[in-house]
């Protein structure tokens, strides 16, 4: 049994994590500030004898008493909305947060895992995207402040790979969607169902051409677990190729929903990525991950949790 440490352990993708490694009989520990996280998302595993929560900014210093095999930092705003908001915040949680969560993995001997973003491609050029493309980010643009932040979180994470030997992975998570996602986060899923789901005007941004590419939170929780147990310490691109314009996403919504909601049109936010698509190579070849699970098998169990958020029958 592994004892693992999972900073975000109350986000979406955090809470999922802990999920899965409460499965298979690790102990975690999850720290989360709920800036953006929930208690919600982690209330079934509170009586759990392998499962701690700690509500605790890790821009701070940490001490957790024990050892420690993992640790994962998760801890982030995702969502622009979120990092609009707390743009500060944004920033230590990658920079100061990152340091201290490396710090407490030399410390006790761990393993740590970024969670990284396809946000560090910003813009991209190249299309899709490996992990060689070093991007076309705006860093002092509205969006910098995620961006930067996590290619600052990468760059210190392989600094204490190579000078203090520590044992790193990174991943660079692509659009993933599921159950837990908040309401009202503002990303295009959430934002969609919930309009269908209420017969209301769905808004696309832009003309609605830019495309993205939709993983399934179950996929990649799977990629996660087999990175982390893998001995790759550079990034690996963790994501679903399969690519999507934002327009034929929001149809596709409605039709599932069963909507007679109609799309209308706002301005595109500033520097808004055109595109976004993984080359998913080197996850296929090191770690023999890719998704499984369908974009609209996906989407119905994420429509299904939405209505019952709210209770709409």
């Amino acid at each position: 049994m592994a004892r693992i440490l999972i900073s975000g352990g109350a986000g979406f993708i955090g809470s999922h994590l802990c999920d899965k490694f409460i499965q298979d009989g690790h102990e975690v520990i999850a720290v989360d500030n709920l800036i953006t996280g929930s208690i919600e998302n982690i209330e079934h595993l509170f009586g759990h004898p392998n499962f701690s929560f700690i509500k605790y900014d890790v821009t701070n210093y940490t001490h957790i008493p024990g050892h420690l095999d993992y640790v994962l930092h998760f801890a982030s705003p995702a969502s622009p909305i979120d990092y609009l908001k707390h743009p500060i915040h944004t920033l230590k949680v990658g920079s100061l947060g990152t340091h201290k969560m490396l710090g407490l993995a030399k410390e006790k001997g761990a393993c740590f895992l970024l969670a990284s973003t396809s946000e560090v491609y910003g813009d991209p050029l190249v299309h899709p995207q490996p992990e060689d493309y070093w991007g076309n980010v705006n860093p002092i643009g509205i969006r910098g402040v995620y961006d930067e932040a996590k290619r600052f979180a990468e760059a210190m994470t392989m600094a204490y790979h190579r000078y203090h030997k520590l044992d790193t992975r990174i991943a660079r998570i692509f659009n993933t969607f599921g159950p837990r996602m908040r309401i009202d986060d503002g990303r295009a899923i959430p934002t969609f169902i919930t309009q269908a789901l209420q017969n209301e005007q769905v808004t696309v941004f832009g003309d609605g051409t830019q495309t993205r590419s939709i993983c399934y939170i179950d996929d990649l929780v799977e990629g996660i677990f087999k990175l982390l147990f893998s001995n790759y310490a550079e990034p690996v691109n963790l994501g679903n190729p399969e690519e999507i314009s934002i327009i034929d996403l929001a149809l596709e919504i409605i039709e599932l929903c069963n909507s007679s909601s109609k799309i209308v049109f706002k301005d595109l936010p500033e520097d808004d990525p055109k595109v976004r698509q993984p080359d998913i190579t080197k996850a296929r070849e090191i770690l023999g991950w890719e998704p499984k699970v369908s974009r609209s098998q996906g989407l119905l169990s994420t429509i299904e949790y939405f209505r019952n958020k709210l209770l709409i029958s």
